[in-house]
């Protein structure tokens, strides 16, 4: 099993069930009790391989801000084009890889910091009404 480090304390994560976060479970998190920051993993993942990087409350906000900016692109795409979900991500991400003028593999939300998240909202929110 992978050990993960908080980015905010160096203090290694506890895997543990997102009942203790959230109040209903909703899968496993890495969790670092101390910071209160956390991250879910990968459906499915035998590994328990987190989604992004831990986060706390002020890096969570940015995350869902930076979705909420991005995410009716991709859909959109879907949409029109009647491409599956997967495709029009994959899409949007390339996209927003070339924007951001990062490398594709670098480039997803669960990663980013909260100044690439603003970055993120900045872009889209030209695009998104």
């Amino acid at each position: 099993m992978k050990n993960v480090l908080c980015p905010y304390c160096g203090e290694s994560a506890v895997l543990t069930d997102s009942i203790e976060v959230y109040g209903v479970s909703y899968g496993m998190i890495w969790l670092c009790k101390p910071c209160n920051a956390y991250v879910g993993v990968h459906k499915n993942s035998k590994n328990f391989i987190p989604l992004g990087r831990l986060a706390n409350s002020e890096l969570r906000e940015y995350k869902k801000l930076a979705h909420a900016s991005f995410d009716p692109l991709w859909k959109k795409k879907m949409q029109l084009t009647s491409c599956s979900k997967s495709k029009a991500r994959k899409l949007a991400y390339k996209w927003l890889s070339s924007e951001l003028n990062i490398d594709i593999k670098d480039c997803h939300i669960g990663e980013f910091d909260i100044d690439t998240c603003k970055q993120v909202i900045n872009i889209c929110s030209k695009y998104v009404k």
